[in-house]
């Protein structure tokens, strides 16, 4: 990993906005970093869904489409990285672009949300043109996580064969809410960075694919035997929208939710 000091902080944008309340999807090049201060919004990437708020960030890697609303009044603090050259930003360091190699829904701790509060009242001054302090706020949330994510040990002894079963455990006992790779990592005592090769050679699909796959076939359970609205069994099975679940049961199962429960006989 870089030295701290070698990584451009000229690259990091830094902004706070309150997300309206109408869903909205667009993608940008640049990487993306949605934390709440205040309020809680929705997002969905590549299929992961989950809620942003003061306990939860959202990592949208550069160019890939992206689902959004508030919920209500809000105010989230988005950091963009650029992944190019461009408009005189640097681009992003490899070991910064490490936090993006796949959407991310993190769990903030409490070492966190204080350095959170701290970035934030200075961010939420007027700016300073002399003054690069609200950049480096930005660098320091990010090299944070960062350290977060890929410099934990693990102090449990390791497997040498995953267990599916106590990842599906895991799984199922979580299915509203946000499941990084890292925390299904963990019930394995696996490093992440090893752990999406032995999962894929283990399970035959990316963890990723193998989250939403559950998430899917307890969302097919809920619509074809219950009476739950359908904005209900997304809220239950972690999708951020009733869009983002008929978007995630078209690809899987090549029907609607609709044209399933009718089928069902619901």
């Amino acid at each position: 990993m870089a030295n701290h000091d070698e990584w451009p902080i000229a690259m990091i944008r830094t902004r706070i906005l309150d997300l309206p309340a109408q869903c909205s999807t667009h993608a940008h090049a640049q990487h993306q970093l949605i934390v709440g201060l205040e309020g809680c919004a929705d997002f969905e990437v590549m299929g992961q869904g989950g809620a942003v708020n003061r306990l939860h960030a959202c990592l949208v890697p550069g160019h890939e489409s992206h689902a959004f609303s508030g919920r209500g009044s809000n105010h989230m603090l988005i950091l963009d990285l650029a992944i190019e050259p461009s408009e005189g930003l640097a681009p992003v360091d490899d070991g910064l672009a490490r936090l993006f190699d796949k959407p991310r829904f993190m769990r903030l701790d409490q070492r966190f949300q204080g350095l959170l509060d701290f970035a934030a009242n200075e961010l939420a001054q007027p700016p300073n043109p002399q003054s690069s302090l609200q950049w480096h706020l930005g660098g320091l949330l990010l090299h944070s996580l960062h350290e977060r994510l890929f410099s934990r040990r693990l102090h449990s002894p390791p497997v040498h064969s995953l267990d599916l079963s106590r990842i599906d455990r895991y799984i199922q006992q979580r299915l509203d809410q946000p499941v990084s790779v890292a925390e299904m990592a963990a019930q394995v005592h696996v490093s992440p960075s090893h752990f999406h090769a032995m999962f894929k050679q283990r399970a035959g699909q990316s963890p990723h694919q193998y989250l939403l796959g559950a998430r899917v076939d307890e969302a097919v359970r809920l619509i074809c035997g219950s009476s739950l609205s359908l904005s209900e069994v997304a809220s239950r099975c972690g999708f951020s929208s009733q869009s983002a679940l008929t978007h995630a049961v078209r690809q899987k199962r090549g029907q609607t939710p609709g044209r399933l429960r009718k089928s069902a006989g619901q």
